[in-house]
C-alpha cells in the first residue's frame, strides 16, 4: 500500500513538472500569451510586413502594449493589413506612428508604436496611416551588392 502511494505522488509530480515545461515553451515562442486586460482593436497598413507573425509583440519605449491580432491581404491596395489588439490601459494618440523592427540582428519581429501629439486618442476601429515596412535584411544585401558592382563597372580604368 505505502509503495503504490508513493507512486501516485511521483507520478503526479512528473504531470505537473511537464506541464510546467510545455507551458513555458509556448509562453516564450509566443504562441500562447495569457492576458487578462481588455483590449481595442486598431488597423494598419503595410507594403511590407517581413516576417511579422500573429501574436507579435506591440511596443511602444521597450513596453509591451498590445499584441498583432490578424494579418490580411488586400487585394485593393495590394498591402497587408495588421489588426491590433491594443491594451485598454494604454492610449495612442491618433496621429501615431507604426515601425516593424526587429530584436536583435536576426530576431523576432515586431512593432514599435512612436506616440504623436494629437488631441484625440486611438479608438477601436481606427486605421493608422502613418506605417514604415519592415527591413527586409535581403534587399538590403541585394542593394550593397548591387551598388558595388556598380561603383566597380565605372571605376577608371586608367588608374588600374
Amino acid at each position: 500500500m505505502q509503495r503504490s502511494k508513493n507512486d501516485v505522488w511521483v507520478g503526479l509530480f512528473v504531470l505537473i513538472g511537464a506541464a510546467a515545461i510545455l507551458f513555458l515553451a509556448l509562453q516564450s515562442a509566443n504562441l500562447l500569451s495569457l492576458n487578462f486586460q481588455s483590449t481595442y482593436k486598431i488597423g494598419a497598413k503595410f507594403d511590407n510586413i517581413g516576417g511579422l507573425k500573429p501574436k507579435a509583440a506591440v511596443r511602444s519605449g521597450g513596453v509591451v502594449v498590445g499584441r498583432v491580432d490578424n494579418i490580411t491581404f488586400d487585394d485593393k491596395s495590394f498591402q497587408a493589413k495588421v489588426t491590433l489588439a491594443m491594451e485598454s490601459r494604454y492610449a495612442f494618440p491618433k496621429d501615431s506612428s507604426l515601425k516593424i523592427l526587429t530584436s536583435g540582428l536576426l530576431g523576432e519581429q515586431y512593432i514599435g508604436i512612436e506616440a504623436g501629439a494629437a488631441e484625440g486618442n486611438l479608438v477601436a476601429g481606427d486605421t493608422i496611416g502613418s506605417t514604415q515596412s519592415a527591413v527586409v535584411l535581403e534587399n538590403l544585401i541585394g542593394q550593397f551588392l548591387y551598388s558595388k558592382a556598380s561603383d566597380g563597372s565605372t571605376a577608371d580604368p586608367a588608374k588600374k
